[in-house]
């Protein structure tokens, strides 16, 4: 393994700033920028909740966040499922025309 790749899969230690409140984390190296960009998306939607739903506390920000993402994690899973199911279709086909044609 070059050095590169064994630096990226270093863990380091770091924190994430999600609705005013600090959380230490370790990461591998290659994903702190994710970790960054993930709490960004939390603290982007957490403010949006908090415009549309008033009155609320951090906790049911989080947790109505947390259900949205949750949810779009589900619809990302279930899309690339159909994809593959699609792209395994299609190439059982090309693999059926290419088999018929080399005989």
């Amino acid at each position: 393994m070059s050095e590169s790749m064994s630096e990226k899969n270093e863990t380091v230690n770091m924190s994430v700033q999600i609705a005013e409140r600090s959380y230490p984390l370790k990461v591998q190296q290659s994903d702190e920028e994710k970790m960054n960009n993930a709490a960004k998306l939390v603290n982007d939607r957490i403010k949006e909740y908090q415009r549309n739903y008033a009155g609320k506390d951090k906790q049911d920000y989080m947790a109505m966040c947390l259900l949205n993402l949750a949810v779009e994690n589900l619809n990302a899973q279930h899309e690339t499922q159909q994809t593959n199911r699609l792209l395994e279709e299609k190439l059982s086909r090309l693999e059926g025309i290419l088999s018929g044609t080399s005989q």
